[in-house]
């Protein structure tokens, strides 16, 4: 397999394509049946590409990107065991909620957490209440 760069004479777009080998290509070339995805034209042609090649060094990066994966794991599993153990979770529930412990003065609870749409952390933000959106890594059982 192959991946081209193509571009449009007609519209100027780019786009990629994959291709059995170069000689496939210059058979659908030479049949007219590349085309645009944007203005469905023939005039296609491919860029010039410089090729990718594969190092010891794509390998330490491999590994490198690795480890960095790991340790942002890591800490977001550590953020998400101190909200487990210091916050009441309140499902899907959180807005509502929110506001509750907002604007009922007598209501004192230790801090809350739950799933809100984006749009329901803009509308407490409007209302000043301070909410925020943290990543989460689920439990997989597998």
């Amino acid at each position: 397999m192959i991946k081209y760069k193509l571009f449009c004479k007609e519209c100027d777009s780019k786009f990629d394509s994959w291709f059995a080998s170069s000689k496939e290509y210059e058979r659908l070339k030479n049949k007219n049946l590349l085309n645009c995805n944007n203005c469905n034209s023939v005039k296609v042609e491919k860029t010039i590409m410089a090729p990718q090649l594969i190092s010891n060094k794509s390998k330490t990066d491999e590994k490198t990107n690795l480890e960095k994966y790991n340790k942002v794991k890591k800490t977001i599993k550590d953020y998400q065991k101190f909200i487990k153990d210091n916050f009441n979770y309140v499902g899907d529930n959180f807005a509502y909620e929110a506001r509750s412990i907002h604007y009922n003065d007598k209501k004192k609870s230790k801090g809350i957490y739950g799933s809100a749409s984006k749009e329901d952390l803009k509308e407490l933000k409007e209302e000043g209440i301070d909410a925020q959106m943290i990543p989460w890594i689920e439990e997989k059982e597998n």
